[in-house]
């Protein structure tokens, strides 16, 4: 079965992080993703183990030399989706601005995204997710009391970048699809990372957060929301905020019911965490995980990347796959009118650079003319 994005044409102007995984969850959901890579890779036996190329087509063209510009706008008459990641200005040095899109599809959607944006007086500057995230105040509200962690590059990149973007991107072809014009997407990772702080904002100017870290429910300063560690050196994850939570955590850890009328007692948090963290320490991991898998307690064992492809619910739920010799992250989310499947795997640079230009309407003279003028490139 296909996707639900059957029939839409996306092309990708490739680059690192963010970008290469907004693609993926286009292709994933059915889109056809061309891929424009800057250079052609060899063909090897084994795939590349990159899921971020998975689904998704390339074609490998030198964007700098003379005409090429006009392969890509060739590519888009005929497309629903461009984007890039590109600092400002670098697409339309390259003939590649929304303007010169525009003229060949007045209904093309134009994504860009970048960290600081397409306006402000960091546009311009060089930035990675943890610059990104210091600006927008969510970096200052994630770790210990004495410093901030940067939790991967999930919160910059992957949520306020490629999320932000692929949800704008359905947003404006919707549009689109009723107008008939379409329009430019400037996704900032400082904007998006600050957009899914909302409820935290909220409730700080509510009064009932206080800015400093370990210092609120669900930043690890109550004791019933943090992760404790076991006598194995592993960690359980606790999050029984809910008073019939709390409950089954204390009787879960076998500590004094008397605690489920101070859960909210500031005063009493130091004392309880101690005792909690003392309780952990008595058995593994695995041990209380066992014991409180039966009962709703809001208590998980913390998995490394390897232990979760095998959780007997992430196995049920197929949350992992095997495609390209390797196990990766299933498409997702699940749709009840189509099985998302990997229908292809990773692509190698390059690899389908004649079969889109012959749909493109080039010939094979001329696609070989461009080849051998270093133009484009034909993985081998």
């Amino acid at each position: 079965m296909s996707g639900p994005l059957d029939g839409i044409r996306v092309v990708e102007l490739a680059g690192i992080g963010p970008g290469p995984l907004a693609g993926q969850l286009l292709a994933d959901l059915g889109a056809d993703v061309i891929s424009i890579d800057r250079k052609a890779e060899s063909i090897l036996p084994d795939r590349p183990k990159d899921a971020n190329r998975r689904n998704k087509r390339s074609i490998s063209i030198n964007l700098k030399a003379d005409g090429a510009a006009d392969i890509v706008l060739k590519l888009c008459a005929d497309a629903d989706i461009f984007f890039e990641g590109f600092r400002p200005g670098v697409a339309e040095r390259l003939g590649l601005g929304p303007e010169a899109v525009h003229a060949v599809n007045p209904a093309m959607v134009y994504g860009r995204l970048t960290g600081w944006g397409q306006t402000g007086p960091l546009s311009d500057r060089a930035g990675h997710d943890i610059n990104y995230i210091a600006i927008s105040g969510a970096l200052a509200a994630i770790g210990p009391k004495d410093h901030p962690v940067p939790p991967l590059n999930l919160v910059g990149d992957y949520a306020g970048g490629s999320l932000m973007l692929v949800y704008g991107l359905m947003a404006a072809l919707v549009s689109a699809k009723t107008t008939g014009k379409g329009q430019i997407v400037d996704t900032a990772m400082t904007d998006g990372s600050a957009a899914i702080m909302s409820m935290i904002h909220s409730i700080l100017d509510a009064g009932l957060w206080q800015n400093r870290r370990e210092a609120n429910y669900i930043d690890g300063g109550a004791p019933f929301y943090r992760c404790y560690e076991t006598a194995d050196g592993k960690f359980m994850a606790v999050g029984a905020l809910e008073p019939q939570f709390f409950a089954l955590l204390l009787e879960g850890l076998g500590a004094d019911a008397d605690w489920s009328q101070r859960q909210h007692d500031r005063n009493a948090w130091p004392e309880m965490e101690a005792e909690f963290a003392r309780r952990f320490r008595t058995k593994t991991r695995d041990e209380w995980a066992a014991v409180f898998e039966p009962v709703d307690a809001c208590v998980s064992p913390v998995l490394d990347m390897i232990e979760a492809r095998s959780h007997p619910h992430n196995v049920a739920r197929q949350t992992f796959v095997a495609a390209d010799g390797y196990t990766q992250p299933a498409p997702a989310p699940r749709f009840s009118g189509h099985d998302l499947i990997t229908r292809r795997g990773a692509f190698f640079q390059g690899e389908d650079t004649s079969a889109i230009l012959t749909e493109a309407g080039y010939s094979e003279d001329e696609i070989g003319r461009m080849i051998d003028s270093g133009k484009v490139e034909q993985a081998r």
